[in-house]
């Protein structure tokens, strides 16, 4: 093969090719072959030494030689194949094996991820739900029932002794329930970055880690073993379930909370504690009595030798009487004689001073509470009768001022929505909104379409107003600047003489509603076309103009659909004149324009500047290259 030859095949890709195949067979050749230097090996494969030309005979000779010497290799080739073929055997087995065992470790650990994946659903508590509030009203009975006759049944043994079987039976019952009331307090739910959680085992921690656990601990002790050594009528060992009030007190908060008649559930409540701390204070005074001996001075009660005195509701109420008289100190009660009856009775004079003056003091509070409304309404009115008084309004107008106020006040209209909303966030507000508002909005026809968005905009905007008999709600030639949509009453269409009656608008109907929207070509502009007067007391929504625009800043479809809807209406109604929204039209038309030129010269004025600073940039970049210039010039010239 000569160069030419070569050189062709190294373009086709042939001799790369070629070359490739003699690698492989020279990795076959036996030792004998492979004895030969490179230099021969090269000189035979490009055919250009003579020792080669002069041996070419020797050469044919021993090509049957080598080629069996390479068909041997050949044959050690194929048995060596097979080799690995029966090694590669095992080894796709051991694979195989090893892809099962893969399989079904995977299986195993997908299985595991499965267990861990999903967890056990636990039943969990809301505190927010009505669920948790019933079992607060459920827990309270027991605690109640333990706070109320636990120290009246270890005073008064005659109440011990009435019915051993039904105190035993709603003992036990009381303490099923406060076994279940410790589950259920480990099993609430507390908020975590707003998110109720739900988890058994953070629940549980938290819950054992607060003092409330360990008294809901010794509250469930049951100490009723020792009435197997000292008898069943010593009920004053079951005094640890007293340390549950707890769930008492969170009762009533949230009572207060939920009722629609807080102050008259507050007044409730403080005369409840009052009957129970009085109760206590009873109890004590015929423990006190008893341990003393009945009847052995003027101050214990009387003995029980007199049937009168000896009767269960008799020893209550004369000690419920005495303990009343005591902590209010309002009667006279016998004195005391000896000491321990002294120090009883200074305590409970104490006890009632601090006690009561903040009770009352709080029921005074609360009672002005809930004539707070009346007293700020009561000072509005008089301040208005001083201001007409000083300003010599006449007296009908003055009457017809009161009449209002106590048309306010009877129909309980007198809350200013504004101030009683005001701490309610933005998403709150307008939901309330809606929820009152939406309905009678979208009874305006021309809103009927509109957005919900929109709508939502609007439903906050709402002033509600209240007109007297005879008030005038618009009358013609009036700048229109608001809207209204009647609530409740009747308002009447009525001629200028006040008079004459064209129609009656009833709940439910509105107007207005064109003159706020300023549509060009309308003949009465925004004036209004019409005398409107309340007929009786009458409540109404009011949309100001000003507020309809900044709502629909961010809408400009619906202002576009609504300025056509008002003109159709118009149209409908030949209130539009064809000339004015041609002049109107021509008018704005010429306002974008002055307005189109205006904004040019300031652009002008703009690039004018923008085109001096480029020019003078440009002149000083100039300068700095060509002072560079310079200064390298110079340092050649010195190095030269």
């Amino acid at each position: 093969m000569d160069a030419q030859d070569h050189t062709s095949l190294a373009g086709t890709g042939l001799l790369s090719r070629l070359s490739h195949m003699m690698h492989s067979k020279r990795n076959t050749i036996g030792p004998a072959e492979s004895g030969l230097s490179s230099s021969q090996r090269t000189k035979d494969s490009d055919g250009r030494s003579p020792l080669a030309a002069q041996n070419m005979n020797n050469c044919n000779n021993n090509d049957g030689k080598k080629d069996e010497k390479k068909e041997e290799p050949k044959k050690d080739e194929k048995k060596d194949d097979k080799k690995d073929e029966k090694k590669e055997e095992p080894k796709k087995d051991e694979k195989k094996d090893d892809k099962k065992d893969d399989k079904k470790d995977a299986k195993k650990d997908d299985k595991k991820d499965d267990k861990k994946e999903e967890p056990k659903e636990v039943w969990i508590m809301d505190p927010a739900t009505d669920t948790y509030y019933f079992w607060l009203c459920t827990i309270s009975v027991p605690v109640f029932y333990n706070l109320m006759f636990l120290v009246a049944r270890s005073c008064f043994n005659q109440l011990q002794h009435i019915d051993t079987t039904m105190w035993l039976v709603l003992d036990h019952t009381s303490d099923v329930l406060y076994y279940i009331d410790t589950f259920v307090r480990a099993r609430t739910g507390f908020l975590e970055q707003g998110l109720l959680v739900k988890d058994e085992k953070i629940l549980r921690e938290r819950y054992m880690k607060t003092r409330q656990f360990k008294m809901d601990i010794i509250s469930i002790i049951p100490t009723d073993i020792v009435f197997l050594k000292i008898g069943i009528d010593n009920p004053e060992w079951r005094f640890n379930r007293l340390l549950r009030l707890g769930r008492l007190f969170e009762f009533f908060d949230r009572t207060e909370t939920r009722t629609n008649f807080p102050n008259i559930f507050r007044i409730a409540n403080l005369v409840l504690y009052i009957i129970i701390i009085i109760h206590w204070n009873a109890c004590l005074y015929f423990a006190i009595s008893k341990t003393l001996g009945f009847g052995t001075d003027t101050w214990v009660y009387p003995g029980t030798k007199n049937p009168e005195f000896g009767r269960l509701a008799r020893q209550y109420i004369y000690c419920f009487y005495w303990s009343t008289l005591t902590l209010t100190t309002i009667g006279e009660t016998p004195p005391p004689v000896r000491d321990i009856e002294y120090f009883f009775v200074v305590t409970d004079f104490l006890t009632g001073v601090l006690i009561f003056a903040t009770i009352v003091g709080n029921v005074g509070a609360m009672i002005s509470n809930m004539n707070a409304a009346r007293v700020e309404f009561q000072a509005k009115i008089d301040s208005i009768k001083q201001y007409m008084e000083f300003r010599k309004v006449t007296k009908d107008l003055e009457i017809r001022v009161v009449k209002w106020f106590d048309y306010l006040w009877t129909e309980e209209k007198t809350c200013d929505e504004k101030q009683v909303l005001k701490n309610l966030p933005d998403k709150l507000k307008a939901e309330i909104a809606i929820n009152v508002h939406l309905e009678t909005l979208k009874k305006v026809r021309i809103f009927q379409d509109c957005e919900a968005g929109l709508l939502v905009e609007l439903v906050l905007k709402l002033q509600p107003q209240v007109f007297s008999p005879g008030d005038y709600i618009c009358k013609k030639g009036d700048i229109g600047r608001e809207m209204y949509i009647i609530k409740e009453g009747k308002l009447a269409v009525v001629a200028d003489d006040g008079v004459t009656q064209f129609v009656v608008l009833s709940d439910g109907a509105y107007f207005g509603e064109i003159s706020i929207l300023g549509i060009k070509g309308s003949k009465a502009g925004n004036r209004r076309t019409a005398n409107i007067r309340s007929v009786g007391y009458s409540d109404l929504f009011a949309l100001s103009k000003d507020d309809l625009m900044e709502a629909l800043i961010e809408y400009p479809d619906a202002k576009y659909a609504l300025e056509d809807k008002g003109r159709a209406i118009l149209m409908k109604d030949n209130l539009i004149d064809e000339s004015l929204v041609n002049a109107t039209d021509a008018k704005d038309l010429e306002d974008k324009v002055n307005k189109i030129e205006a904004s040019f010269e300031v652009m002008t004025m703009k690039f004018r500047k923008l085109t001096e600073q480029y020019a003078s940039s440009q002149q000083k970049l100039k300068q700095r290259l060509t002072n560079m210039s310079n200064q390298v010039r110079t340092l050649r010239e010195d190095n030269e």
